[in-house]
């Protein structure tokens, strides 16, 4: 895909509306981010910065929403704890049961802390 509107055309419906609102989210907690298409995805890159902090896909089995920032999701590690999430993944298996508060809340400390690393 060659930008985000091209991405969301090609989702399945029953998707389509909850990366809407996904892609809107990131739009207003990541001011000053730039969104790109990365490795086949959308993603979010500090300017200045090497790599995307965030980014977000439709897999086939579920919505993932990468968490790039270790120093994110160590703080979170009490919030994370009750979803599945792999290494940086987090994964929504049912479009109408994401976490979008806590989502909300990972967005707003990646974009007001300082640049650090990602996995």
């Amino acid at each position: 895909m060659s930008d985000v509107d091209a991405y969301l055309a090609a989702v399945p419906d029953a998707r389509r509306g909850a990366l809407t609102r996904l892609r809107e989210l990131c739009r207003a907690e990541l001011t000053g981010f730039e969104e790109v298409i990365a490795y086949g995805m959308p993603a979010y890159v500090r300017p200045g910065a090497p790599a995307g902090e965030i980014a977000w896909a439709n897999q086939k089995q579920y919505v993932s929403f990468y968490l790039l920032r270790t120093d994110v999701r160590d703080a979170f590690a009490d919030r994370l704890a009750g979803h599945d999430m792999g290494k940086s993944c987090l994964r929504f298996r049912n479009p109408d049961r994401i976490d979008f508060p806590l989502l909300r809340d990972l967005l707003r400390t990646t974009a007001t802390a300082a640049p650090g690393p990602v996995c």
